[in-house]
């Protein structure tokens, strides 16, 4: 008789933690880490950057987050609410450091640090949801984070520059806005057990699931595939269609990456990890071309949309399958994922400016991140056999 309240009475709870640990992510990943690639063209018009500086910094953001994942390696579960903690004030501390400096090099250093507190946000909401709270059926809602904070922090970048504020202005509407947030995910994350775990709701097909090297190699290309689109997208609007709001483009980037994390959980759970991932995968190297093939507003909509809406698909399906694997082999499988995904962030925009400086387009580096994903969909399709 009483069965229902009981479950409404541990579900609650439960999504309450989901959604903390998703505002870690939104703080840690959408303000902390891709806002840049909205304020930057700002800030190269204002003079404070140009486009080698901005380049740099961008590296160098991507170097902090491959530091940032390497020390928190051997970070535990038992540990992960200091680290969400720490990468939650981190992030919010970097944004308003970014609106007191004109100096090119602080703002390389702002953006390293800032790198490797969005790392320590995504590991740590990661084990702290999925291992210390056990919520792996809340996946989907802890990564929709990251989308969250993109579109949230585009927008909010649009009413700014709509109110004619500079790009220091912008950084202190958004570190304002990021400790609002913050404080309401710290207020919601418990270092407390939940009293009801949630269980895996994976269908038999999708426990055959690739193999740690295999999927490692994956992400390393996912990295790679997606981060010259995640990086250079607002500056190609701008420069091909200065017409355009290139902020409401990457704000469809974010609101596309919601919803995915949750089609993909279901994909996944239906047809397992072999379909879903190569499907996502496959979809994603389609979005990175699309400039290309409809050089158009729409053909810039649709890519925004079909990259928005996949990356974070890839990393909602793979996560949790490296969370399992990890479990059964006693492995730090989360933490190498991330520096991997990192080390492939870092090689693809060095690969876009090299090839940038010799054609001056970005065309060719789009086809190379397209042709990765689709290397990564190939190994996917390989690695594990198919379960009928």
């Amino acid at each position: 008789m009483f069965r229902p309240n009981a479950v409404t009475s541990t579900r609650q709870p439960m999504l309450r933690s989901a959604y903390s640990a998703a505002l870690v992510m939104a703080i840690g990943m959408g303000f902390g880490r891709f806002a840049f690639t909205a304020v930057y063209p700002h800030m190269i018009e204002e003079g404070i950057l140009d486009l080698h500086r901005a380049g740099v910094a961008a590296s160098a953001n991507y170097a902090g987050y491959l530091l940032g994942a390497l020390l928190a390696i051997r970070l535990r579960s038992h540990s992960s609410y200091a680290g969400c903690v720490i990468a939650t004030a981190g992030s919010i501390l970097c944004l308003f450091f970014l609106s007191q400096t004109d100096s090119g090099l602080l703002i390389i250093v702002i953006r390293a640090l800032a790198g490797g507190f969005s790392a320590l946000a995504m590991i740590s909401a990661s084990l702290w949801l999925l291992e210390y709270q056990k919520q792996t059926r809340q996946a989907p809602v802890l990564y929709a984070g990251v989308g969250l904070g993109i579109a949230l922090s585009a927008e909010l970048l649009v009413f700014g520059t709509q109110q004619g504020w500079h790009s220091k202005s912008l950084w202190l509407w958004l570190a304002a806005s990021g400790l609002v947030l913050g404080l309401a995910a710290l207020a919601g994350i418990s270092t407390s057990q939940p009293q009801s775990v949630g269980t895996s709701s994976m269908t038999q097909a999708s426990t055959q699931t690739p193999q740690a090297l295999p999927l490692i190699l994956i992400y390393a290309l996912a990295g790679f595939g997606y981060i010259i689109t995640a990086t250079y997208l607002p500056l190609l609007v701008k420069l091909a269609l200065p017409e355009s709001d290139a902020a409401h483009i990457w704000a469809i980037f974010g609101l596309g990456a919601i919803p995915s994390c949750f089609f993909w959980h279901y994909f996944h759970s239906k047809l397992g990890t072999r379909v879903a991932l190569s499907a996502n995968l496959g979809l994603q190297a389609l979005g990175v071309i699309f400039p290309l093939l409809v050089p158009n507003t729409l053909g810039y909509l649709l890519s925004a949309f079909m990259v928005g809406g996949t990356f974070m698909g890839t990393v909602t399906i793979a996560m949790p399958v490296a969370q399992r694997i990890a479990r059964h082999r006693h492995s730090h499988l989360v933490a190498s994922m991330t520096v991997v995904y990192g080390l492939g962030q870092i090689i693809g925009p060095v690969v876009a400016n090299t090839l940038f400086s010799i054609s001056h387009t970005l065309d060719r580096s789009l086809i190379i991140a397209a042709i990765a994903l689709l290397i990564a969909t190939l190994i996917c399709l390989k690695s594990v056999r198919s379960v009928h």
